[in-house]
């Protein structure tokens, strides 16, 4: 008959390994990424106004692209404009929106007929070539600086916006 010199685990014993485990499991996205890698890695391109044929609203497109984890467009301040609003286009009809999600890993578009930037009560008209400054607020991200550049009217970017 042999005799065991070890001690088997005990009930705490092998609690104490599965929380553990569990623990380092749960630093771990669904994906088996570091928590570090969910964080949003924003980049805005394609930016522009048509410039406005009133003095007192215009309208702004552009693209985030998001090459990290998901956040929200919460608001959008310029010195252009005492007021600006968000809207998405909805059957044909405008609807002001509150935030827009920016999902992880993909884009959010503000194009011409579909998600877009109204500026009210403009602090003057601007005009093609000037550069009106605007900033993005994303809930994660903080806030985001861009350059929008005032184009032509009739302008048609090859992007689709």
């Amino acid at each position: 008959m042999s005799r065991r010199t070890g001690r088997r685990a005990g009930p705490l014993a092998v609690c104490s390994l599965v929380l553990a485990a569990a623990g380092t499991l749960a630093g771990c996205g669904a994906d088996g990424s570091s928590p570090s890698s969910s964080a949003p890695g924003l980049r805005v391109s394609g930016a522009y106004m048509p410039a406005p044929s009133m003095g007192t609203m215009a309208a702004g497109f552009f693209t985030v692209t998001n090459s990290g984890g998901a956040d929200t467009l919460t608001s959008v301040t310029s010195d252009l404009a005492d007021d600006v609003t968000m809207h998405a286009t909805v059957g044909g009809a405008m609807e002001e929106r509150k935030s827009f999600a920016v999902p992880a890993e993909g884009t959010l578009d503000f194009a011409s007929g579909g998600n877009h930037l109204m500026f009210a009560k403009l602090t003057h008209k601007p005009g093609p070539g000037e550069k009106v400054s605007v900033e993005l607020h994303f809930a994660k991200s903080g806030t985001v600086r861009i350059s929008m550049p005032v184009k032509p009217a009739t302008y048609s970017p090859k992007t689709g916006h």
